[in-house]
């Protein structure tokens, strides 16, 4: 008899009744002939796909935020090379995706042969629904074509259990059907940490962004496939339209940026559709700890401190404003500090909510609110946009221990993702992006940024621009990096879908790998635990990060195309490219 793919081996999971996501409980089987008519059962059953929801990590595993610091935001503590050198035997990412959509699969045969009522039943295939589409998105996302099935296999499925990969773009095309289906079906609910309409609808437009630009970029050297601008514009007319129903909605944008990162209750939080909820003592996480230890903090790169615009809406090579990024070195009884404080006031605000008013480094300790570890940064810039002044030094500080709740679907990347989409479609010959597409998205983010509105007309050409598209797309893509700095490893995807994933090439791109301006400090040149590249901090630990096209794609697990020699390896990767 054949082995069985590992990719479907069946992992159940999670079954319990309650109205909070958090408060489930696993069991290990079901034995219950009736378990698929009972709604509670059900509702346990899909409890487990909030697992597909990482957060801020569990106990004291990374999360998505922060940690990951393969992009041009970040210069690692431990220099960030590219996920892989070879294709691995065996890839989490690829697994338990696969698991996730078996359990997908089998809960919508099961409740599709229920006598339940057909809301009840339609509510539940479309939780089924929404998050398998999540799971091949991101399978897509990594591999391009993936093996794809709508329905639980077994082992006398050998044809589809053996069969090739199928093209990412059919994969998609399902995708969205899975999502319109949701949308459609998910119960319209307010609560903010249970499967909702408004969830279903802020995962569309995520995912339709994603495609919509992915198959604007794409090049056909690079993907052996052409741009397909058709399917462009009808996956960012899908996202427009689901960012539109989230807006349309009761949503409003929170009263400080920071507010959605570091807050202990996200339930009243205006903001926020969808969030990983922690327990103090019961359930945490240690981001944290990790942005406020005596470990060395993974700091924001010189090339993102520049991304941030001036208090006169202008970049760094056309502000009027000052533009000197030198540090003041501050006298106190405690110890001096070279404060960045006084470049806070004419920057955009989100800076100063993101990182520390304070550069420190290895011999220049620093200790954020004056309590706690002395810190210090691979770039001399900190992160502190997660961390909470009014939490217990003892819950900061100790691992595992961190219960600040994690937004994982909010207002402000709707706006983002709506002016995106539009922007785009204008470009592409659709319909045309109006400035009051951008005074109900983009300028509501300045204007809690405090910076001038954005408008159709730039008004300048910035200088760094180098992916090649128009003054606003460039505008609209800043907004997103500044408004997301650290989050959910969305720079790196994004550089994905713009194809600029050659923007990490640190021997083209330098700046990536600096950190800040070191020069007011008088003891620096002695310093022999820092390195320097001309009077910047220099992150790059002696090494150089290199682009190679293969990277735009994951290598597939060689384990999988040992038991299914049908699967073919991406370009790059070795054997069967």
């Amino acid at each position: 008899m054949k082995k069985i793919n590992i990719i479907y081996l069946l992992s159940l999971l999670a079954f319990a009744s309650c109205d909070d996501i958090l408060d489930k409980g696993p069991l290990d089987t079901f034995t219950n002939t009736n378990f698929w008519k009972n709604e509670g059962n059900i509702s346990g059953y899909a409890n487990a796909f909030y697992e597909d929801f990482t957060g801020y990590g569990n106990a004291g595993g990374q999360g998505d935020f922060y940690y990951k610091t393969l992009s041009d935001d970040q210069g690692a503590s431990s220099f960030a090379q590219w996920t892989y050198s070879t294709a691995p035997a065996t890839s989490g990412n690829w697994k338990d995706s696969y698991v996730d959509i078996r359990r997908a699969n089998i809960m919508i045969e099961k409740v599709t042969g229920t006598s339940m009522d057909e809301e009840s039943k339609n509510h539940w295939i479309g939780v089924a629904r929404m998050m398998r589409a999540w799971d091949y998105y991101h399978l897509v996302r990594m591999y391009g074509d993936v093996p794809y099935t709508d329905k639980a296999l077994d082992i006398t499925d050998e044809g589809i259990l053996y069969g090739p990969r199928n093209n990412r773009d059919e994969v998609m095309d399902k995708v969205l059907e899975d999502l319109n289906f949701a949308c459609a079906n998910i119960r319209d609910v307010s609560s903010k940490n249970t499967w909702s309409r408004n969830l279903a609808y802020a995962i569309k437009a995520e995912i339709c962004l994603y495609e919509g630009t992915f198959r604007k970029y794409r090049k056909t050297e690079d993907y052996q496939t052409a741009p397909d601008m058709e399917g462009a514009k009808r996956f960012l007319k899908e996202t427009k339209t689901a960012a539109a129903y989230i807006m349309g909605k009761n949503y409003k944008l929170g009263n400080t940026y920071q507010g959605q990162y570091n807050s202990t209750n996200l339930f009243n939080n205006s903001e926020i559709i969808f969030f990983k909820q922690y327990k103090q003592d019961i359930f945490s996480h240690s981001l944290i700890d990790y942005t406020c230890s005596s470990t060395q903090l993974s700091g924001m790169s010189k090339d993102a401190f520049e991304a941030y615009l001036f208090t006169d809406g202008k970049p760094l090579a056309l502000t009027s404003e000052d533009k000197s990024d030198l540090p003041k070195l501050i006298k106190k009884a405690t110890g001096d500090v070279l404060s960045i404080t006084h470049l806070f006031k004419v920057r955009d605000k989100r800076l100063e909510q993101t990182i520390d008013s304070a550069v420190f480094y290895v011999g220049r300790g620093f200790t954020r609110f004056n309590v706690g570890m002395s810190m210090t940064s691979s770039t001399g810039y900190g992160v502190s946009k997660y961390d909470n002044a009014d939490i217990p030094v003892n819950y900061r500080n100790q691992t595992g221990s961190n219960y600040t709740h994690a937004p994982l679907f909010w207002l402000a990347t709707v706006y983002l993702q709506y002016a995106e989409a539009t922007a785009e479609l204008a470009d592409s010959g659709g319909e045309a992006i109006t400035q009051s597409d951008l005074d109900k998205t983009i300028n509501l983010l300045r204007d809690r940024a405090g910076l001038p509105h954005l408008s159709l007309n730039v008004g300048f050409n910035d200088p760094a621009n180098n992916h090649g598209v128009s003054s606003l797309i460039w505008e609209i893509r800043r907004e997103r990096r500044c408004e997301l700095m650290f989050d959910n490893w969305c720079r790196y995807w994004d550089l994905i879908r713009w194809h600029q994933l050659d923007k990490l090439d640190s021997s083209i791109n330098p700046d990536i790998l600096l950190g800040a301006n070191l020069s007011a400090d008088p003891e620096i040149t002695s310093n022999k635990d820092v390195k320097l590249k001309g009077n910047y901090m220099d992150a790059s630990r002696g090494q150089t990060r290199t682009f190679d096209k293969r990277h735009y794609w994951y290598p597939v697990p060689t384990g999988q195309i040992t038991l299914n020699p049908q699967l073919t390896q991406n370009r790059g990767w070795g054997k069967a490219d």
